[in-house]
């Protein structure tokens, strides 16, 4: 029988940090209802805060070495394949070149290599433990540390790599929010109110709930907006014991007013599963994408430390309990469809490569050999009692070498876009005879990695080479594409994906460094959108002129200005609506006053002036 643990991480006192509020209280509220409510044993569950009571001669004082040591000792002597885990942390998070790492106590924002905890070991140990993770990552943000990228980005793309089930407290280009009055952060009062309303039996339900309060919660207390991440497996898991799934949890509302969970109690159930009316009645769901999968590293213990290796790429099989475990003895094994008979890969490549290439050939030869023929047909039917006309015509003909030239080179053109286009159709081909799909990055990498085991000399190992090359840039591409839609952390890990020997390797580090820059600027400029929404009060002319100004800060230059603008001319033509609205009412100095408060360069500003002589004058 599986049984269930909980390791609950918050710090309030850092040493070197900011102190935080809530996050000693997010760690113990959880422990105390996974004991109380959920049916975890008390001695499953560990709470590690700046106050915390040592177990036995052991400190629980949330340091890197005491937490480690913790989880190296469980390892070791306590946990078994298949049993459940909740880690939950709550505090500091800091991306140093591209890696993440949670601050414990001590944590050192000038040395956060050897003070931090590197996420990437951390949640390589997990996956090697062969446990049924959930990870829940109340991340605040570190200022003034030698960071150079959003904290967050690794930890979704390694989630999605090793199949763990990860919940951060908000978007990479986002911020966690805290609040005295609830005595929790908003993630984590979130969440403890899914889990006793029953809202978080399994991940699709806790991921629905969750992305609907959440922002709820930051709208309610005039917050820039947070929506958690969340990262669910191929295969859902149960997350919470049988006994706590079958009992009727109190849902009172202890985070936010009554009225505003409509939407969650009038959305639809996510699965097929029969429920009771009560069931339906009090449960918000929505549909959720599981991730894809990918390849894992491998981490070894040594002198008692955790160290990052990396392993071999590795299949990852689905165990009877619907959870994927990674199988290291064995390479990447294509997954074919179960109604197509398992062709051997180079045969398929023969079979298609060689035909398509072959078809190719023959309609180009026809194609120039039916040219050649017309244009002598056309030569020889021109006689010597021609008229001036006719010979002007004849000398017109492609007979000289210029315009041969250029009909050639048209051709080759042709053929070579032609080309081209068969060999991407092959390479989309040959990922649908693996069961992968183009639209996925992590498909295409997988596929690559495939690729690859061809060596040198072998059969198709060219058209391997090929469908490299293209596959490398249609990843490219699919980065690129996020980009453009403000998905700077999705296009990020997505770039990442181009190793050094891959063509677009260059272009994707560019890239990569320009979306840092430009994903720091968006959060910069929405953050300050964000502020200046939460100034406006409805039938408040001022608090629309106030939000303008503080709107006007975002620069021309810099991602989210023309998201600015259109607010910016909203908020005026809102102005302008409301002073002709005290017009209409006969109040006619308040509305003049009220359309003075249109500001210069905005959409309304002439006619709001046009008003105002037109008042003056009655």
């Amino acid at each position: 029988m599986a049984n269930y643990w909980a390791i609950a991480i918050g710090i309030n006192q850092y040493q070197l940090f900011q102190p935080l509020s809530c996050a000693q209280a997010d760690a113990e509220a959880l422990e105390d209802f996974l004991v109380t409510e959920a049916g975890f044993l008390p001695k499953h569950c560990q709470v590690m805060t700046d106050t915390s009571p040592p177990i036995g001669d052991r400190s629980t004082y949330p340091t890197k070495e005491n937490i480690l040591l913790l989880l190296e000792d469980l390892a070791a002597t306590s946990w078994q394949p298949e049993d459940y885990l909740w880690l939950f942390f709550s505090g500091y998070g800091v991306n140093y070149k591209g890696k993440d790492y949670l601050m414990p106590a001590e944590g050192n924002p000038e040395l956060v290599q050897e003070t931090g905890i590197e996420l990437r070991s951390l949640m390589q140990s997990l996956q090697l433990a062969d446990l049924n993770v959930l990870l829940l990552l109340d991340i605040n943000r570190a200022f003034g540390t030698q960071a150079d990228a959003p904290v967050g980005e690794e930890t979704i793309e390694l989630a999605q790599e090793l199949q763990l089930a990860t919940i951060l407290s908000c978007q990479p280009e986002q911020f966690s929010h805290e609040s005295s009055e609830l005595g929790h952060g908003f993630f984590t009062a979130a969440l403890l109110e899914a889990l006793r309303s029953g809202n978080g039996s399994n991940l699709a339900d806790l991921e629905s709930y969750l992305s609907l309060i959440v922002p709820k919660l930051c709208h309610h207390h005039w917050r820039p907006i947070q929506n958690p991440a969340t990262i669910i497996p191929s295969r859902q898991q149960v997350i919470l014991p049988k006994l706590a799934m079958e009992s009727d949890f109190q849902s009172e509302s202890v985070i936010y007013p009554e009225e505003s969970f409509a939407v969650a109690l009038a959305a639809p159930p996510l699965d097929d599963s029969p429920r009771t009316s009560a069931d339906r009645g009090r449960r918000g769901e929505v549909s959720v994408n599981s991730s894809q999968q990918v390849k894992g590293q491998k981490v070894q213990e040594s002198g008692g430390s955790l160290v990052s290796q990396p392993m071999a790429k590795t299949s990852l099989g689905v165990n009877t309990r619907g959870r994927f475990i990674p199988n290291s003895s064995k390479g990447y094994v294509s997954r074919l469809p179960a109604n197509q008979p398992s062709i051997p890969f180079w045969k398929q490549f023969i079979l298609w490569g060689g035909g398509s290439l072959l078809v190719a050939g023959l309609i180009a030869v026809v194609f120039l050999r039916n040219q050649e023929t017309f244009r002598i047909k056309q030569i020889s039917s021109t006689s010597p009692n021609a008229s001036v006309s006719d010979r002007q015509v004849v000398e017109n003909l492609p007979s000289d070498r210029t315009p041969a030239v250029r009909l050639n080179n048209q051709s080759s053109a042709q053929i070579t876009s032609s080309s081209q286009s068969k060999k991407r159709n092959q390479a989309v081909l040959d990922l649908a005879k693996m069961s992968l799909r183009q639209t996925q990055a992590s498909d295409l990498s997988m596929a690559i990695a495939t690729a690859r085991k061809i060596q040198p000399g072998e059969p198709l190992y060219e058209q391997a080479q090929e469908n490299i090359k293209i596959w490398s840039q249609m990843i490219l591409n699919l980065a690129e594409g996020r980009a453009k839609q403000r998905q700077y952390a999705t296009a990020i890990a997505a770039a990442r994906l181009i190793t050094k020997d891959e063509a677009p390797y260059a272009k994707a580090q560019a890239a990569i460094n320009l979306w840092r820059l430009e994903g720091k600027q968006y959060v910069s400029n929405k953050t300050l959108l964000d502020a200046a929404n939460a100034l406006i009060k409805s039938e408040q002319a001022s608090t629309y002129n106030r939000a303008i100004e503080v709107a006007k800060k975002v620069p021309a230059d810099q991602p989210g200005f023309d998201t600015a603008q259109k607010s910016i001319n909203k908020w005026s033509e809102k102005i302008l609506d409301l002073a002709k609205r005290r017009a209409a009412e006969g109040e006619r100095n308040a509305a003049i006053a009220t359309a003075a408060l249109v500001p210069e360069e905005t959409g309304a500003y002439e006619d709001a002036q046009d008003a105002i002589q037109k008042w003056q004058k009655k």
